[in-house]
């Protein structure tokens, strides 16, 4: 066998190493179509040029690409790239701690050894890019990559976490998805303790540490929707229920998914769900949309809207 089919074995079995955390070597030799005697000396030149390949114990044997004292190049194939490229350039204006330079300085290497044809594809997109960055709620990145890895390995996690009346308690959960919503990100997990899904705050979490206690997944609602329920009425005073005569797609549109939940209903109508502590606030808000709207529930609404409406009324008298 030629150097140049070897190395490249070397590189498929390591971009087999990067895409699932463990493999035996029968199957790591069914994927590269060689022997398991061919993958431990494929493995000895992967750790002789500085990866980590961690052997595991069991019948057949198996191997995981492991942590190592330095980081050694990654593989990526040319949609992980650009994905990478771009992800970074978006990490530079957003929500992580400490992420913004190290993103750049992250980018500036990826863009130097990148292909020019991929470079061409990156480069339009962040040239048709703008990152509007307000006041926001800053994440620990320690944090985020501490459920990340805990959401991949089914472990459980456990941290300090500070209720809305600030008191901190310890909470212990089987974690899901993390959900990113305007600039706050959410944690979908089962809360051991309550025996139920939770939400989870990422910016009131401290002290976050994955556990050696793996756990079996469960049926589970979408994440992304089940965040978006949790945080658009609860835990508020109120949750209003109105109906508006316009698509549901169309009020998404004038309405960020961390205020309100907006459902489809019939006769061209479409059903907004939001929370609310004062009710005041939110029917400004709702008349702002600019559509017809039919309060449902709860009857304080339609004497807030009545208020809104006798002070409008009054400043348009004026003069």
């Amino acid at each position: 066998m030629t150097v140049e089919a070897t190395t490249e074995r070397v590189l498929r079995l390591l971009a087999l190493l990067q895409r699932r955390s463990s493999w035996t070597a029968t199957e790591l030799a069914a994927e590269l179509g060689v022997t398991d005697r061919s993958v431990r000396r494929d493995v000895e030149r992967l750790r002789a040029l500085g990866y980590p390949v961690r052997a595991t114990a069991g019948v057949g044997g198996g191997y995981r690409l492991g942590a190592g004292t330095r980081l050694p190049p990654l593989l990526l194939d040319d949609e992980e790239a650009i994905a990478t490229a771009i992800s970074l350039r978006l990490a530079a204006g957003g929500t992580v701690a400490g992420a913004d330079e190290a993103a750049l300085r992250a980018l500036a290497k990826l863009d130097q050894v990148m292909p020019p044809r991929l470079r061409a594809e990156v480069r339009a997109v962040h040239g048709a890019t703008e990152i509007l960055v307000g006041p926001g709620i800053e994440i620990d990145a320690e944090v985020l990559v501490t459920l990340a890895r805990a959401c991949r390995d089914a472990v459980r996690v456990r941290f300090r976490y500070a209720g809305r009346d600030g008191a901190e308690r310890e909470r212990t959960v089987e974690p899901v998805r993390m959900v990113a919503t305007g600039r706050r990100w959410y944690l979908m997990a089962w809360d051991v303790d309550r025996d139920d899904w939770r939400t989870f705050r990422l910016d009131r979490m401290r002290e976050a540490v994955a556990t050696t206690l793996r756990f079996r997944a469960r049926e589970h609602p979408d994440p992304a929707a089940y965040v978006q329920r949790s945080v658009a009425a609860a835990p508020y005073r109120y949750v209003a229920r109105v109906r508006v005569r316009a698509s549901a797609d169309r009020v998404r549109e004038l309405v960020p998914p961390r205020a309100a939940r907006v459902e489809d209903d019939r006769d061209g109508w479409c059903l907004l769900v939001a929370g609310a502590d004062d009710l005041d606030w939110l029917a400004m808000q709702v008349a702002r949309l600019g559509f017809e709207a039919r309060v449902l529930d709860p009857p304080e609404l339609r004497e807030a809207a009545a208020r809104l409406a006798r002070r409008v009324a009054a400043l348009a008298a004026t003069g």
